[in-house]
């Protein structure tokens, strides 16, 4: 298929699937002199970009890495992993980008289980190498830089991609065992792409994203940005002073950013002075959103604002279109179009909100959807998947979210609780029961419970309440602090306690379950009592 120079390719409602890596090559004719990319140190026009995917494809088939083989990126965000990746969906290889936050063992695990040919890295993640020479299938440890890609002008043999093809492994969050890795594929971030259609992009969009590129949060807006021929302006790390700069410069019409970013945004004295005029769309998603923060992003930011609330692993998204629905800021929004969202009970029982109209609004459960747009399952973990799983009286498929929520009377959707306890810390989910289990290991560590609470800094941050042996004394020297560190030198960034407190039982129901809410309001209360004084 070929383009004139003047011509962009559309994208409607009824647009047949079309492999990203493809679509991107016709924009490469239609506009190759369009930027697509940039990083601080430097940029790609769209031929630019897909005369380097070519390169990658052509040395990928080369080093033989077969359609359907993973590959794994562990970097910064910038314009060497952007070609990384797409080249690699050129080749039918599917990729694993994970968080340099992990730790070495992690990242093994996460390696063995992606069964990635490749490992790719930058300076900032040089020392998880080692942890990776102990994965029989890596064949190759190289720096994002010093990669032997194809000479210029190699063409790769062309690999035809199924919409059911994987595109890549999303790994959740975890400091023990293997992290469960989703698998998304091709047809589903198409599904992300025509998304894009409500929310203006095109070839003048402009996205300038902060958030990392391993994470989802990050790819629902940087691959339609591309698709529709718009450029990408890549901050690998967030400065609120620095992100108002570049989007003034750069007239950015779009942005992802999660709720804490938003709120160290408002908080610079001089954020009005800024020209963010040309702003179209904000979205915001990954963690809890609070109905005056998004009160006042709408009254000082220009644009609109969205909220998506759902799951990597796909399922139901609901949207709030913040700028069109100003008395629903408590909400999440309602069911994306084409999305069914429903509750269910403990026993994974429906319950029908519509059975008794008076009783709209009370109704309360696990949140459970299902959408175009769902992930194939967690990699290797087919036990997890159907754990993930929820079918209807009619064997539809949904994914449960483990959250508890019910819906207002108009239809929208309010959340209540975390079913499961998950603690979201700087857009980024953390599982208690993963670090409660690291805690375990240590020998004077008889019981232990995680919790999330608020954070200025990161949104939440995760405490541990800790109960020891009785056979510990004074002079083993274990202390609050002592087993604090102790586990923070064991754990992701992302998931460091912020605190340990030492106690003498944990608080439990009648069925021996830990109630955590308990521990949350005793330090809520702590932290109260200690303002009033």
């Amino acid at each position: 298929m070929t383009f004139s120079p003047d011509e962009v390719p559309a994208i409607h409602p009824d647009t047949p699937f079309m492999p990203l890596p493809d679509r991107l090559r016709a924009l490469a004719s239609a506009q190759p002199t369009a930027r697509a990319i940039q990083d601080p140190d430097r940029a790609l026009t769209y031929a630019e970009l897909d005369a380097q995917m070519d390169r990658v494809a052509a040395a990928l088939q080369r080093d033989g890495v077969l359609p359907g083989q993973a590959v794994a990126v562990c970097a910064a965000s910038c314009v060497d992993y952007v070609v990384l990746f797409l080249g690699a969906l050129r080749a039918g290889v599917v990729v694993a980008p994970l968080a340099p936050s992990v730790t070495p063992d992690t990242l093994g695990a996460m390696l063995r289980d992606a069964q990635a040919q490749h490992l790719w890295v930058d300076a900032s993640t040089q020392a998880l190498v080692p942890a990776a020479h102990g994965v029989p299938q890596v064949s190759l440890l190289a720096d994002l830089g010093n990669w032997m890609m194809a000479p210029e002008g190699s063409q790769p043999q062309p690999v035809a991609i199924a919409p059911e093809a994987p595109f890549n492994i999303i790994y959740s969050s975890g400091t023990t065992g293997t992290p469960k890795g989703i698998v998304q594929s091709h047809g589903m971030r198409w599904t992300h792409v025509r998304r894009g259609l409500a929310y203006g992009y095109g070839p003048g969009s402009r996205a300038l994203l902060s958030t990392p590129l391993y994470s989802n949060t990050t790819l629902v807006v940087f691959f339609p940005t591309l698709a529709f021929g718009g450029a990408v302006v890549l901050m690998p790390k967030f400065d609120a002073r620095n992100y108002l700069q570049l989007a003034q410069q750069h007239a950015i019409t779009h942005t992802m950013l999660v709720p804490v970013q938003y709120q160290r945004l408002m908080a610079v004295p001089d954020f009005d002075a800024f020209d963010l005029s040309a702003f179209q769309m904000k979205f915001c998603t990954s963690a809890p959103f609070s109905a005056a923060l998004k009160a006042e992003v709408l009254r000082r930011w220009p644009g609109g604002l969205v909220e998506f609330y759902g799951m990597t692993e796909g399922g139901g998204t609901c949207l709030l279109n913040a700028h069109e629905h100003p008395d629903k800021l408590h909400t999440v929004g309602k069911p994306a179009e084409g999305h069914d969202i429903r509750l269910i009970d403990e026993d994974g029982h429906e319950l029908n909100r519509d059975a008794n109209p008076d009783a709209v609004g009370e109704v309360v459960g696990e949140i459970v959807g299902h959408s175009p747009g769902m992930m194939t399952g967690y990699h290797n973990q087919p036990d997890k998947t159907r754990e993930a799983e929820w079918f209807d009286a009619t064997g539809k498929r949904f994914i449960r979210t483990g959250d508890v929520g019910r819906f207002d009377a108009d239809g929208f959707l309010m959340l209540m609780d975390r079913r499961k306890d998950m603690i979201i810390s700087g857009g980024f989910n953390v599982y208690p029961s993963d670090l409660e289990a690291q805690f375990r290991q240590h020998p004077a560590v008889q019981d232990v419970a995680v919790v999330g609470m608020p954070s200025v800094q990161w949104g939440e941050t995760p405490v541990a309440f800790v109960v020891l042996h009785a056979t510990v004394n004074a002079a083993e020297n274990v202390t609050a602090d002592s087993l604090r560190d102790w586990f923070n030198a064991r754990a992701g960034k992302t998931q460091r306690v912020a605190a340990v407190h030492v106690v003498g039982e944990l608080p439990r129901s009648a069925i021996g379950k830990v109630l955590k809410r308990e521990l949350r309001d005793s330090l809520a209360g702590e932290a109260a009592q200690t303002s009033s004084n």
